[in-house]
């Protein structure tokens, strides 16, 4: 598993949004997805607002590979359910997109429950 650089943490952690991928069985991409996310402890996160029904959660979980962009770059990644940082994680949606119900909607548990890390291949 490779890491992020410094700068594209940085740069991801500027990013008011990200596109994310899955990749279909024939190593296809799924079309990208608009969603909110945040670096925590030197990692990239998301969650499924609409929890393990959304789309692209299930795109990107089906083959756990797929592609992120952002700023005009696209890396390809992986996705990985992690729990380990949920309450950092919680703080870093707040601080981020501030205490709105669209925020507050990412702290239900079933939205927690598909907390994925997402690591560059």
């Amino acid at each position: 598993m490779s890491t992020w650089t410094p700068d594209d943490l940085a740069a991801l952690d500027r990013a008011g949004e990200i596109r994310v991928a899955g990749r279909r069985d024939d190593g296809s991409l799924r079309t990208p997805v608009i969603i909110w996310h945040a670096v925590v402890d030197g990692a990239l996160y998301a969650r499924s607002v609409r929890g393990p029904e959304g789309g692209w959660y299930r795109g990107v979980t089906r083959n756990s590979e797929g592609t992120v962009s952002w700023n005009g770059q696209t890396r390809d990644v992986t996705y990985t359910r992690d729990d380990a940082h949920e309450r950092e994680l919680d703080d870093a949606y707040f601080a981020k997109y501030g205490h709105g119900s669209a925020t507050r909607s990412l702290m239900s548990p079933a939205v927690k429950a598909t907390t994925l890390r997402i690591d560059p291949k």
